[in-house]
């Protein structure tokens, strides 16, 4: 059984992005990075969004760099920026009022409504949460360099059997994520946490706590 940790609602607010439709029948919040091609396919054109390229929609007052390049299908929302180098290489659900910079590519991914990746990101078959920031450099790596299928371990010692073989990261509403760290596959990020820069990550990372680069967790107080 999946643990409560993992349930979609426990890391996202699901009113934060145009999909959250797929994450109903879902136990455990991976589960709907297979969904995204089918949600892509049965979007249905809307005055506020415009078919920019062959199956690339994008939003009202969203700027999208000259030397951005997105290959669909791709759903980009509203007031975003894509600043240059941006690639989006399909299968991605951006939300409204994101940035995406230098050299930050994405793929098979949701991002929620204003998540930042300014600076030379890898994003793949990942969930980032509402207000996600991820700082200069951070990679989210999604597959397994001894290959096989990726694990998602809890707290507690529990982990979940995941039958995916490229699973990136699911960071929780509010999280940042420190300059240059890695986010190993399976990693989960709960909800306002912080991870300090030139981190490592494995496993998952407790809501409204401070991951330090030795390993060591802290308690987050205040905002």
């Amino acid at each position: 059984m999946t643990a409560e940790f993992f349930y979609p609602e426990s890391l996202f607010d699901l009113d934060q992005t145009v999909a959250g439709g797929l994450f109903a029948s879902c136990r455990a919040p991976w589960e709907v990075l297979s969904s995204i091609g089918v949600f892509l396919s049965e979007w249905m054109r809307r005055e506020d969004y415009q078919e920019i390229a062959d199956r690339v929609w994008v939003g009202r007052g969203t700027e999208v760099a000259s030397t951005a390049e997105i290959r669909g299908p791709a759903l980009i929302g509203r007031g975003c920026e894509l600043r240059g180098g941006v690639l989006i290489r399909g299968n991605a659900i951006v939300g409204d009022e994101v940035i995406l910079g230098n050299s930050t590519e994405v793929k098979n991914a949701i991002l929620f409504n204003r998540v930042q990746a300014p600076h030379y990101s890898y994003i793949g078959d990942s969930v980032l949460g509402y207000a996600v920031h991820l700082g200069a450099g951070v990679i989210i790596s999604n597959v397994k360099i001894t290959g096989g299928p990726i694990r998602v371990h809890g707290p507690g010692g529990k982990s979940v059997e995941t039958g995916l073989e490229k699973l990136g990261a699911l960071v929780g509403d509010r999280a940042e994520i420190g300059c240059n760290s890695v986010l190993c596959p399976g990693t989960v990020i709960g909800r306002r946490s912080i991870v300090y820069p030139l981190t490592v990550v494995r496993g998952t990372v407790p809501p409204d706590s401070i991951l330090k680069s030795d390993g060591s967790l802290a308690e987050r107080t205040g905002s």
